[in-house]
């Protein structure tokens, strides 16, 4: 092996490990108490996740014949078998078939019969997309550091799917016009703040918020975790039930797009039926019924060199800009741009 595919496939590992966070049980039973009508006949897939210390393993079997589940498989990266037993990184990933009767909460790897797979275990190889193949739902936590090819994934393969990802990951290009189009939404369990997660035994804990229990397992606090998911659920159809009248003093227009700015979503003005930016957080409470997504401040808005003088302004990408009355412009997080659905584009 040569050199650079040595350092590359270091590289590689070592991204993975910073990639293992470990969703505690809680977090998942949270979530996945809202879709519970989805799973009936259903061949569900856990593609990052070691069946011998994976909570959605131990989810799903629990529930196995409650949820009327057809099949059970869960699949892992090589990296994830050092770190839960203790031995040398193996070439090899594992996986698990499982079609109830076992002890679901088992760790042992020969009664829930683990097998290895002939190559890594990568989600991207061709022996786990042979698997992605044979499932319904995918439901796990992936690579947050891999995101969007973890999704193009799924969506080339037509998939319903439930997994965890960064909020910001909802303004990626790749990411954003499927958000747009209703063919991807944020889960309700989630609604703000963060998320603990167990860590590997190797990883540095040094953030504040990070501790270690009392049998040695680490655990970190992740900002802006939140589920994403194309399974339908009640939550998604919830009216806002808004308050505020609009007046052009409280909604000021921005000076690179034609669409008033809203800073947090329960300000939205009831009774105005033009373009207005609304914070990331918006989707939280984003009912397809009520609201169109038009576009962000990424997709609609205008280079401010194009409106106002170098210096009268904080350079960047493309974000929306409003006057501060004296010649210069504030820059302003970034924007969902959004629409009453009633009035259309």
């Amino acid at each position: 092996m040569s050199r650079t595919s040595r350092n590359r496939d270091f590289q590689g590992a070592r991204q993975a490990r910073k990639d293992e966070f470990y969703t505690s049980l809680n977090d998942i039973e949270l979530e996945l108490k809202h879709y519970t009508n989805h799973f009936k006949g259903k061949v569900v897939y856990c593609n990052c996740d070691d069946p011998r210390s994976s909570n959605f393993f131990r989810y799903f079997s629990a529930n196995f014949e409650k949820l009327g589940l057809k099949k059970l498989i869960t699949a892992c990266y090589r990296s994830h078998d050092a770190c839960h037993s203790g031995r040398n990184d193996s070439d090899r990933g594992v996986y698990l078939k499982y079609t109830g009767g076992k002890k679901g909460n088992s760790t042992d790897a020969e009664e829930i019969d683990i097998k290895l797979f002939t190559g890594d275990g990568d989600f991207r190889g061709a022996e786990s997309i042979k698997l992605l193949q044979q499932a319904d739902i995918v439901v796990t936590n992936p690579p947050f550091s891999l995101f969007r090819e973890y999704v193009a994934q799924l969506i080339d393969h037509k998939k319903k799917f439930l997994i965890l990802g960064n909020m910001n990951a909802a303004t990626y290009t790749e990411i954003f016009p499927l958000i747009q189009n209703d063919q991807m939404w944020y889960g309700p369990s989630i609604r703000s703040g963060d998320r603990e997660f167990r860590v590997p035994d190797n990883y540095q804990i040094t953030a504040a918020g990070s501790r270690v229990d009392e049998d040695g397992n680490k655990y970190i606090r992740v900002k802006g975790v939140r589920w994403f998911t194309n399974l339908d659920n009640p939550d998604r159809h919830v009216e806002l039930g808004l308050q505020r009248a609009y007046s052009p003093e409280a909604y000021p227009k921005y000076a690179n797009c034609d669409a008033i700015e809203v800073g947090i979503t329960m300000d939205i003005p009831f009774d105005y039926d033009g373009p207005m930016g609304v914070p990331i957080t918006f989707l939280d409470k984003y009912n397809p019924a009520e609201f169109k997504i038009l576009g962000s401040s990424k997709t609609l808005g205008r280079p401010m060199s194009q409106i106002a003088r170098k210096g009268t302004y904080q350079q960047g990408g493309l974000r929306f800009y409003l006057s501060n009355g004296d010649g210069t412009y504030r820059r302003m997080y970034e924007r969902i741009v959004i629409r009453k659905s009633s009035r259309g584009c």
